[in-house]
């Protein structure tokens, strides 16, 4: 489980050496508290005021909502593997990079997310591409689960014992008379304890039943299959008094066509079944790394964004993402908020002339937090937090 923090300050003199500072100050020789590496956002086209703070607040849902898309997709590739972490872990990449290393390494991707764009349509755009993975991977998922529950539906006919399980794969021509006006074979599962009462009483069950026409054709745990040749116009009553002796008549009449279309129904949804997986997988593994990526381009939006309605324009401004190591994410937030915990920001509507004290914005923010029903750490700097496990991902702030 990897814990990342994406975080933006101003760069007072320039992002090169506001970054060396960082990095100086929590990953050098003599600061081994986390992994720090540049997280570049290209200036992006700002826009009015109210379009950023409509935006900012839409970002909120957008980022949940693609997350979610995520999830679903590591949760339909881990359901595919059966649970196994280490084949999970393996196919879950973006390209041909880990989740770990295309975060530590991220790039805007300015081929498919043109700058010059306003954000409101980039973002959009961003949206729409992950809306479209979800349509198709509920579509792929629902053909999969159909295939497999009509596959799962036939199995169950072949388990259990000989009294309740289908006996399409046991019984074969030979065990039945066929093709006789007068004549029929009725199945029986005997238990096994009974066999004795059953060789004694089969024959005098009724009238009209052939003696000595019991055979044994399977035999589980429980019960043996016995095949026993009777008139049709006893058949009924037959039954009836087996029934009354603790045996159990089988509804079984053999045709051959209905065979062989059933074994031929079992090899098609075997074979479909196995094709409609890996076609699965490998979709679940390309839509991820896409999935991924535009996760990570939506949260690059929402640091610029706030970073310009925390920090004002130009925007100057370093962003980073941060993964503190094991036992020491206190002491990387303590030596953040230490390194910035005095940032003058000029906040949303405000000019380099008119700035307003961390202080104040931490006021603001937690009555806007308490207005919405939630209590979030404040910071002095612009922060997102989210933690990265092998099984997904966990929402942050």
């Amino acid at each position: 489980m990897s814990h990342f923090w994406l975080i933006s300050v101003p760069a007072c003199s320039s992002k090169q050496n506001a970054f060396l500072n960082l990095k100086d100050k929590i990953a050098s020789a003599n600061a081994e508290y986390a992994d720090v590496a540049p997280f570049p956002i290209p200036d992006l086209k700002i826009g009015t005021l109210d379009q950023l703070v409509t935006l900012s607040d839409d970002l909120i849902k957008i980022d949940a909502s693609i997350e979610a898309t995520v999830l679903k997709v590591v949760d339909i590739m881990k359901t595919l593997l059966r649970g196994d972490l280490e084949q999970l872990r393996a196919n879950l990449s973006v390209g041909d990079r880990s989740v770990e290393h295309y975060l530590r390494n991220f790039q805007w991707n300015t081929m498919k997310y043109r700058v010059d764009k306003p954000l409101r349509e980039i973002t959009e755009s961003l949206q729409q591409e992950v809306g479209n993975i979800d349509a198709i991977m509920k579509t792929k998922l629902s053909a999969y689960n159909q295939v497999k529950s009509n596959l799962s539906s036939l199995e169950r006919k072949q388990t259990g014992n000989l009294s309740v399980r289908s006996l399409a794969d046991i019984v074969k021509k030979e065990h039945f008379l066929l093709d006789s006006e007068f004549l029929c074979t009725q199945l029986v599962a005997v238990p096994k304890q009974l066999y004795k009462q059953w060789f004694a009483s089969y024959e005098t069950l009724t009238d009209k039943v052939v003696p000595r026409s019991a055979v044994k054709i399977a035999e589980d745990d429980d019960y043996g299959l016995f095949a026993v040749i009777i008139f049709q116009k006893v058949l009924e009553e037959f039954c009836n008094k087996a029934r009354e002796m603790k045996y159990i008549p089988r509804d079984f009449k053999y045709n051959e066509s209905e065979l062989k279309t059933y074994e031929k129904e079992m090899q098609d949804l075997g074979t479909q079944e196995k094709e409609l997986w890996g076609t699965l997988l490998r979709l679940c593994k390309t839509n991820f790394g896409e999935a991924l990526a535009t996760w990570m381009h939506i949260k690059a939006i929402k640091v610029f964004v706030e970073s310009i309605l925390r920090y004002g324009l130009p925007p100057e401004f370093m962003s980073a993402i941060i993964c503190p190591k094991a036992k020491h994410a206190k002491k990387t937030r303590d030596i953040l908020n230490k390194l910035y915990g005095n940032i003058i920001g000029s906040g949303a509507g405000t000019t380099r002339n008119e700035p307003k004290q961390s202080k104040e914005m931490e006021h603001e923010f937690e009555e806007m937090s308490l207005m919405a029903g939630v209590q979030k750490e404040f910071y002095a700097y612009v922060n997102f937090t989210f933690t990265w496990d092998v099984t997904g991902a966990s929402r942050g702030l």
